[in-house]
């Protein structure tokens, strides 16, 4: 696949009236980006991106292409050697660790939801803007139990992708009690023989449940599943009700003045792979604004100690442990947020937040940060 590297030159002085640092960061995004391909985009599948990341970045910052990126190694050292003092990318898991390993700056993932970014191929100087999959997964199983729908029927898609993310949801179901009642694949396929893996009243038929859990990565078979299962259920998970950082239709702590920026800007409305862009430039004017000039490696430590406001409620800071950004989710029906995440009534010793997503007792990471 082709990429393209997209520089960011944050001047925070002149973002902001205090002196500050400059600081000089590199986005590195997909130039063929199949998650944009414009059917797709059209289409608007919940939780999935409807345009590139750089249209949140130049909301904050001033973004110029500086070419094709071919090896995305050789993009980011360049871009250290530049002078770049952070990357942000928006890449898939082993890009992302390519290119991680091949700098010694901080680089922040605004796209990949993978948990073993967090866990087994954690890294010390990657931090994670957008939630991990499991934080998904948790934040749907709290609000399954929230309104009492124990009972679940989850269909799986036939990706590697949907069967690891079923993984995690069956996970994430058993944590909080709830029950599967039955498990069944489902296959979009021209082949006749394979029509029924893709026929909604035939899946749903055979079982007692409160709701249909759909693992479904591409999101075309999801899609059409509510409103088609034998009993008048909820479909959540990939379609119906949804788990994401960032809905345009939020209207607390000062979301619609945020969305209603990005809309004014880039004209279409602010997804979470959006929010999650303009948060990671927010922390670096943050970051900019109060760190004194120094050497690179002060801006990974200030990033560790960063509070975030997201315009959802709370201050959001780096998990130690997995450099995971702590944040609620809010769950959305495409209309506008139903709820949030984690759902009221949830209790944790330290920090409520970290009932969604790997807890420090569950840690995988081996790495120091």
């Amino acid at each position: 696949m082709m990429k393209r590297a997209l520089t960011a030159l944050a001047l925070a002085g002149a973002a902001l009236a205090a002196p500050a640092a400059t600081l000089k960061a590199t986005l590195l995004v997909p130039a063929d980006d199949t998650r944009l391909e414009r059917s797709r985009a059209e289409r608007a599948y919940l939780g999935h991106p409807t345009g590139p990341a750089g249209d949140a970045i130049k909301v904050a910052l001033d973004t110029k292409d500086v070419g094709d990126l071919a090896a995305a190694k050789a993009a980011a050292v360049a871009a250290e050697k530049a002078g770049a003092a952070v990357l942000l990318a928006d890449l898939p898991a082993d890009w992302l660790l390519a290119v991680t390993d091949a700098v010694k700056i901080p680089v922040l993932n605004l796209s990949a939801a993978d948990d073993r970014l967090r866990g087994a191929d954690c890294r010390a100087r990657l931090y994670h803007l957008y939630p991990s999959e499991r934080m998904r997964a948790d934040a749907l199983a709290q609000t399954l139990v929230a309104r009492k729908w124990s009972k679940l029927l989850l269909l799986t898609g036939p990706s590697a992708a949907d069967q690891q993310r079923a993984a995690v949801a069956q996970a994430a179901i058993k944590r909080y009690g709830l029950q599967v009642v039955a498990t069944k694949p489902f296959k979009l396929s021209a082949d006749p023989r394979e029509r029924n893996l893709a026929n909604p009243l035939l899946l749903t038929a055979g079982a007692q449940y409160d709701a249909v859990w759909v693992v479904d990565s591409d999101g075309e078979f999801a899609r059409a599943l509510p409103y088609q299962t034998v009993l008048p259920r909820p479909v959540v998970g990939d379609a119906g009700l949804v788990p994401v950082a960032w809905h345009a239709q939020f209207e607390r702590f000062g979301a619609p003045q945020v969305s209603r920026r990005f809309h004014k800007a880039s004209k279409r409305p602010m997804t979470a792979h959006d929010w999650t862009a303009w948060l990671a430039a927010k922390a670096l004017i943050t970051v900019a604004s109060a760190q004194p000039k120094g050497p690179n490696a002060t801006w990974q430590q200030a990033l560790t100690k960063v509070q975030l406001d997201g315009s959802k409620g709370v201050n959001m800071s780096f998990r130690p442990w997995d450099g995971q950004l702590r944040q609620p989710l809010l769950l959305t029906d495409g209309q506008g947020v139903i709820s949030q995440a984690p759902i009221e009534g949830i209790l944790h010793p330290v920090n409520v937040l970290d009932t969604i997503g790997a807890d420090v007792g569950e840690k995988q990471c081996k790495v120091a940060r």
